[in-house]
């Protein structure tokens, strides 16, 4: 099969997926390709790897067998556009990188570690011996995080959570469905329970999807109901916070502080167009929280698995969409 990897991270973990793949493919890196030669090229393409793809070059993917997603969201990637023949997968193996790095974002802003270092850095010894007026830092055991969807990286930052002491309440979709054993949330609930968590919690991890249903889900309102003392940390997708509520929320001091990893734009454009690095209650991080060789040679792994399995006419791992049998396509 002629395989397109069109990934710059995965990329870096090419010979994996070679070896880990047993047939004899050809492979073609796009990352640097340009636009007019990505168009040319998959025309003639079975396999596209990768996390994002314009409409028009779904269309022109005629020989297009599988797109499988570099990650769990597939956002980027236009459905409608697509034969239907094609099948979409996805892959995950994300959740715990994300998770410590959700505990690690927790820990700053409660101990207020920017605020030491930044006044550190200026030649300021910034503590409660030398500063009588400053507030003590907090633990968390006993402190409770909710959880806003409870897939592979909400279950992760709760068994995390859990192992410190925090206490983990959930919404979810469906909040009948199973979850790992080894967690014991205080209780998990739907969607139209999220008001509720939002109060009860000192901590708010939102880990969703984008869709239709959680774009703008976090808005004036959710951010009122959490309260002053309370931390956002938002490791889903920008767009599922109401950026101008954020900001406000944040500038005013409804919400305590937030940990942003996600954000409302992407590079070469600044992260937002309001001014987030003004405020000294914010931890920004560059969408990279699950960005570890351990995430990503999982992914490789398990992308050549799939590679496999569609040569062999076999079930895929993941499948978001399965494509319809077509004869003449």
């Amino acid at each position: 099969m002629r395989i397109m990897l069109n990934h710059r991270i995965l990329s870096r973990f090419h010979d994996r997926l070679k070896a880990s793949t047993r047939g004899e493919h050809d492979w073609l890196e796009a990352f640097d390709l340009a636009p007019a030669r990505l168009s040319e090229a998959i025309g003639d393409i079975d396999v596209y790897v990768g996390s994002r793809l314009s409409p028009e070059d779904a269309r022109r993917a005629r020989r297009l067998r599988l797109v499988h997603v570099v990650g769990a969201g597939y956002d980027g990637i236009p459905l409608d556009a697509l034969h239907p023949s094609v099948t979409v997968a996805t892959t995950h193996h994300h959740g715990r990188s994300i998770a410590e790095h959700v505990l690690m974002s927790v820990l700053m802003l409660s101990r207020d570690v920017l605020g030491a270092d930044r006044a550190l850095r200026a030649g300021r010894w910034r503590n409660v011996a030398v500063d009588p007026g400053l507030p003590f830092g907090t633990t968390l055991r006993g402190r409770r995080v909710g959880i806003v969807g409870f897939g592979e990286t909400g279950t992760e930052v709760a068994r995390l959570c859990q192992a410190v002491g925090l206490r983990v309440r959930a919404v979810r979709r469906d909040p009948s469905a199973p979850f790992p054993a080894d967690l014991r949330p205080d209780w998990i609930g739907g969607d139209d329970r999220l008001p509720e968590l939002l109060a009860d919690s000192d901590v708010v991890v939102v880990t969703v999807p984008l869709s239709p249903a959680t774009r703008g889900l976090i808005g004036p309102a959710e951010l009122r109901a959490m309260g002053p003392e309370a931390l956002l940390v938002n490791v889903a997708r920008g767009p599922v916070v109401q950026e101008e509520a954020l900001h406000e929320a944040l500038r005013s001091g409804t919400i305590a502080g937030a940990a942003l990893d996600v954000w409302w734009s992407g590079p070469p454009d600044a992260p937002s167009r309001l001014p987030f690095h003004d405020l000294p209650n914010v931890l920004m991080t560059p969408h990279h929280s699950g960005h570890t060789a351990d995430t990503f040679a999982a992914r490789a792994t398990e992308i050549a698995g799939n590679i496999d399995r569609l040569e062999r006419g076999e079930a895929l791992t993941h499948v978001v969409r399965a494509g319809a049998p077509s004869p003449d396509h």
